[in-house]
């Protein structure tokens, strides 16, 4: 009999875990833009030197909510304080479980009094989704999900196209676009400039730690947007680079957001019983993937709480949102912090090394993405106690070493040493896995964000504020 939700397959695969390890899923997929358009080295430089253009419109959902109830609404399913959330401005949107767990985050801008666009991974679309459907608030929504990670040669179509244009150099390319120069945008603000004959909105943005802007409009103007853009860099003299999808998913580890903790959606009665009853079966939270060297039979070991991921400060503690008793009770504990992990130059040489050696290898550290999973947990050591689990890997030509974004107990400070064990124990089912062996890889903790720009120089925002 075919499984019809979350529930079914959680059971039918006897617990989460073993769920979620021996998915076949695959590797994440940023899907419809080309892995490179030069090469991504140099894409990578070209957000630290120059100037990048990422096309944005196809690896996340969109979520619009609209009516009499929309901010009371979203007040009520996410952390954060909507007091002074004015028209055009954008938060870091969290919402949490009634256990105060982490189901993910997304981008909100609110574009009038009763209508907010949420723009990012499923979990907290489907989140959202189901709030609607289980409460009485007057709200509508349309959602939008990602594009199909293998299309296969089907047009794919969006409402809405999304590019960010960032770097040093960035500026020029803004003004000539523009006619003359933009307006002064506050940090995660929203404004209108013009691209050519288009007026267009605008979010003062940078995800790699550079100044940007990120600007969006109907689908159908996609193209025109893009090569009014890449002209307007020519004319000025800018070397702007188009970033395939193998560079996209790095610039998060100079600046230090973790784009993909697992969602907290698998244990718990009641609301998040009906929740896992909700989810369908070809869910992101069913079809994902668990991968890395930590494994546990409780699944719960593998959630994070805001003040664990630097949100703390988000939270609006006047409002009645879901999960506030659980996390006024985890906010004077001593948390998890989030930290850079720098991994040493020699014993990552050696795990590459062992693929042209006899015998089993050790797990492949893939460039400049080397995530095999949905969700990503290795464990991190010292003394033969973990301390830590680090939840996305990658290689950054800027800084000519391998980073990963992790949390770690409390008392580890920046300097530390500690030993990542890179591979999982035993075959799982992952077609993204092949036979190989563990391998320790010493990684010196440090601070995030991790490039210099972004700790120094980026706008206060959370990535700096916590």
């Amino acid at each position: 009999m075919s499984q019809q939700n979350l529930s079914s397959l959680i059971k039918a695969h006897g617990n989460a875990v073993n769920l979620l390890r021996n998915s076949k899923v695959g590797m994440y997929v940023y899907p419809v833009v080309a892995p490179e358009f030069s090469n991504w080295r140099s894409e990578q430089a070209a957000w630290r030197h120059s100037a990048v253009l990422f096309d944005q419109s196809h690896h996340m959902d969109e979520l619009i909510v609209e009516g009499p109830d929309a901010a009371r609404f979203l007040d009520h399913v996410g952390i954060n304080s909507f007091a002074n959330f004015d028209l055009n401005r954008a938060k870091h949107f969290v919402p949490v479980t009634p256990a105060g767990h982490v189901i993910g985050d997304m981008i909100i801008f609110r574009e009038r009094e009763d209508k907010f666009v949420l723009v990012g991974r499923a979990p907290t679309a489907n989140w959202i989704r189901f709030q609607q459907a289980i409460n009485n608030f007057k709200v509508r929504l349309t959602h939008d999900p990602r594009s199909d990670s293998r299309p296969d040669g089907k047009a794919i179509y969006r409402t809405h196209y999304r590019f960010q244009i960032q770097g040093p150099e960035a500026n020029k390319i803004f003004d000539r676009i523009n006619g003359g120069p933009v307006p002064d945008i506050k940090f995660f603000n929203v404004d209108w400039i013009k691209v050519g004959s288009r007026r267009v909105q605008a979010l003062r943005h940078g995800m790699a730690g550079a100044p940007g802007l990120e600007i969006w409009g109907p689908y159908a103007d996609k193209h025109y947007i893009q090569s009014t853009i890449q002209e307007a860099a020519r004319e000025v003299g800018v070397d702007l680079r188009l970033v395939g999808s193998r560079a996209y998913s790095t610039n998060t580890l100079e600046s230090g957001w973790i784009p993909s903790p697992l969602p907290g959606i698998y244990t718990g009665a009641g609301m998040m019983q009906d929740y896992r009853d909700w989810l369908g079966a070809d869910s992101y939270e069913a079809v994902g993937s668990i991968g890395g060297s930590f494994v546990s039979d409780n699944i719960e070991d593998y959630y994070v709480n805001p003040f664990e991921l630097g949100y703390g400060f988000y939270i609006g503690w006047k409002s009645d949102f879901i999960g506030k008793d659980a996390l006024a009770k985890m906010k004077d504990r001593k948390n998890r912090q989030k930290v850079t992990l720098e991994w040493n130059r020699d014993d990552v040489i050696k795990v590459i090394a062992s693929s042209f050696e006899e015998g089993t290898p050790c797990k492949w550290i893939d460039f400049p993405q080397p995530n095999y999973a949905s969700s990503s947990a290795d464990c991190l050591m010292r003394d033969g106690k973990m301390l830590g689990m680090s939840m996305f890997n990658g290689y950054s030509f800027n800084e000519r070493c391998v980073l990963s974004l992790g949390v770690v107990d409390a008392d580890v400070k920046i300097g530390d040493q500690l030993t990542l064990l890179w591979g999982e124990p035993e075959q799982t089912g992952k077609t993204s896995v092949e036979e190989h062996r563990q391998a320790e890889i010493r990684v010196l903790v440090s601070p995030t964000p991790y490039a210099r720009e972004a700790r120094e120089n980026y706008a206060d925002s959370w990535r700096t504020k916590s």
